[in-house]
């Protein structure tokens, strides 16, 4: 199987960006505790939030590693750095200044005179917040060029070869998510903390699993076939996981019998089942019926970016003034959805997409720029 261009990838990354964005639209009603919140809020929605949550970053990690690969396939290592340096770490520094601010004012407004005051004291706290995402994205893109060299020396094939054994057996793809799950409980054992930092090796290292997976299975045409010919294999283990994620969630009170400690590590036990057997079965059914990319969704795909750095942050300024409105959650959540979206979308199409100076600080190629179509499969936004 050699492909030009991975269909599913752009579904799956356009798809798991909007969930994305679904999600924080809907955080200031699930009475998690966010940056804005209602005073009312909804026990329901945040027990399904708390399930997705399982899966939509560690999936896009997944795609973003398939595509550093696909990018490296078409352009040498130098060029790839480059692209990353710019399509990447300036656009993640420039939103940290410009887009970041205004969460944390809204947050704690009374703590500021105005924006402008806020801004001055924000400015230069490079705070990534909901960034954090693109600060691990490039730290892992950095680490795809010798991965990707040492997969295809006689040692990393013959490491390829052995996956491709194991996946062709009908469990062999879950199978290999034992690993997984075994590096983030003992890594858990040590750093339980669920802090988004690059430092929290519990957190960073199990996101970057889900990126070199990514990464050996583009490289290997039976792997990715195996994902799509056990699609139903893995959807019947994503069902299992996602019961027994139910059952552990709405357990009894067993605090007489479990310590602190295992009661935690079946949490996240389970949940990085869930994990890996949501990842299995997302891209096995998206290769199996995404076959085509059509225009619509590559002009999408493109956007989608800057979508991301802008959204969460346009949800933080409308939800400010929506949750005190005089209505139900139903209504609230709604209108802060829909606004959101058209705001984001008229953001992207109509501010940033135009011109060369918002295009490049968004990690959009300028109207100039000769970086190849490619480019746009590596972009795990």
């Amino acid at each position: 199987m050699n492909k030009s261009r991975y269909s599913e990838l752009d579904w799956l990354r356009v798809l798991l960006i909007f969930a994305v964005f679904l999600h924080h639209v809907f955080m200031p009603f699930n009475g998690d505790g966010w940056h804005v919140m209602n005073r009312e809020s909804s026990k329901a929605l945040d027990d399904i939030m708390v399930y997705f949550e399982q899966v939509r970053l560690h999936t896009l990690f997944f795609i973003a590693g398939a595509g550093s690969v696909l990018l490296l396939n078409k352009v040498s290592a130098g060029t790839f750095l480059t692209t990353k340096l710019h399509r990447l770490l300036i656009p993640l520094i420039f939103a940290m200044m410009i887009v970041v601010p205004p969460q944390n004012y809204f947050e704690n407004i009374t703590e500021y005179h105005s924006l402008t005051d806020a801004y001055r004291s924000l400015m230069f706290a490079f705070n990534a917040n909901h960034l954090w995402f693109i600060e691990f994205l490039f730290v892992f893109m950095l680490l795809a060029v010798p991965v990707n060299l040492a997969l295809g020396a006689s040692s990393g094939r013959a490491l390829l070869s052995v996956l491709e054994r194991i996946t062709a057996h009908k469990h062999g793809l879950m199978l290999l998510g034992l690993v997984i799950i075994g590096v983030r409980l003992c890594l858990k054992t040590v750093m339980p903390s669920q802090d988004p930092s690059l430092f929290n090796l519990s957190v960073s290292l199990f996101f970057l699993l889900f990126f070199l997976a990514g990464v050996c299975f583009i490289k290997s045409p039976g792997i990715w076939l195996a994902l799509e010919h056990n699609r139903a294999t893995n959807f019947k283990w994503l069902l299992f996981s996602s019961v027994t994620f139910y059952v552990w969630y709405y357990r009894p009170d067993i605090n007489d019998y479990t310590s602190v400690e295992m009661r935690w590590h079946l949490w996240w036990l389970i949940s990085a089942l869930v994990s890996w057997s949501g990842l299995l079965t997302l891209v096995g059914y998206a290769s199996a019926w995404c076959k085509k990319t059509p225009n619509w969704l590559r002009r999408t795909n493109e956007l989608i970016y800057p979508f991301y750095i802008v959204h969460q942050t346009v949800i933080v300024a409308l939800a400010f003034y929506i949750v005190q409105w005089d209505a139900g959650i139903a209504v609230k959540s709604l209108s802060l959805l829909f606004s959101s979206l058209i705001i984001c979308t008229a953001i992207c199409y109509f501010v940033i997409r135009p011109f060369n100076l918002t295009r490049y600080l968004f990690g959009l190629k300028t109207t100039q720029s000769k970086v190849p179509e490619s480019a746009r499969l590596s972009e795990e936004k």
